[in-house]
């Protein structure tokens, strides 16, 4: 029964996506721009600091090959944060309200919006990708290091989508929803994603090495590069799995108090 009722609302929000496609579009453009800034205004600068990466194809190039594992996490994030804008709107139109009042499953529609941010989350990835590779970004990874790759994206997806599907229960407002995720974005700025912390002052670095991006990240990197991403891995399937339990919880209870204003 929740199985058929999360594929009915799937529908429901795979259809906005087709008919708003301009949505989709504008989620991918903000880490595309922010690949292109990042390669080609400080690339030069940027990747010619790098420790061990002072190769033949010139520090543009080895920026770029630095730098999209994280774009491809801030793409993640980016469909997350409209993830709790759709949310939010639905609780503030009377929507929830309608499906509290029909024989569904409680977490149907919570996981609809949920399924549906994963797949619009593929789309911008491979989009993301295919521009990356345009400028010259060559993985090396094996067959089992992109399947390692795709295995931590799905992980990182759930985990920040259902923590946005929960704060747009909770923020009242389309408004206060939409600034609500902004960590999301600001996080990977303070990890390795940029740079390596051991760059940076030691107490920068110190929570640069301990918050949640700093492991997917360096676990993405290491996969697409065909390394093994060892103890970081542990450390983001823990980060990961740790967030989808607290935000389903999270958001299931406040689905349940949610109400139209």
């Amino acid at each position: 029964m929740s199985t058929r009722d999360s594929m009915t609302l799937l529908r429901r929000n795979l259809l906005h996506l087709v008919r708003y496609p301009s949505l989709t579009v504008t989620i991918i453009a903000m880490p595309v721009i922010f690949l292109l800034l990042f390669v080609y205004v400080f690339g030069g600068t940027m990747g010619a600091g790098l420790p061990g990466r002072a190769g033949a194809h010139g520090p543009r190039s080895e920026y770029l090959h630095y730098i999209t594992p994280t774009i491809l996490v801030m793409t993640v994030a980016s469909v997350a944060n409209s993830t709790a804008i759709l949310v939010a709107k639905d609780a503030t139109e009377g929507i929830i309200d309608r499906f509290r009042t029909m024989p569904i499953a409680r977490s149907a529609p919570l996981q609809a919006h949920v399924l549906a941010a994963l797949v619009q989350t593929a789309l911008g990835v491979v989009a993301v990708l295919a521009v990356a590779v345009a400028l010259g970004y060559r993985a090396g990874g094996s067959v089992a290091g992109w399947l390692g790759a795709a295995g931590i994206v799905l992980l990182m997806g759930c985990g920040v989508t259902w923590l946005c599907v929960a704060l747009g229960l909770a923020s009242g407002s389309v408004e206060a929803a939409s600034n609500a995720p902004m960590p999301l974005i600001l996080l990977p700025f303070l990890s390795s994603g940029f740079v390596p912390t051991d760059s940076m002052p030691v107490w920068l670095g110190w929570i640069a090495e301990h918050q949640p991006f700093t492991p997917i990240i360096d676990t993405l990197r290491a996969c697409l590069d065909g390394r093994s991403p060892g103890t970081e891995a542990v450390w983001a399937t823990g980060w990961c799995l740790a967030l989808s339990a607290v935000c389903v919880w999270w958001a299931v209870r406040m689905f349940a108090r949610v109400r139209a204003v």
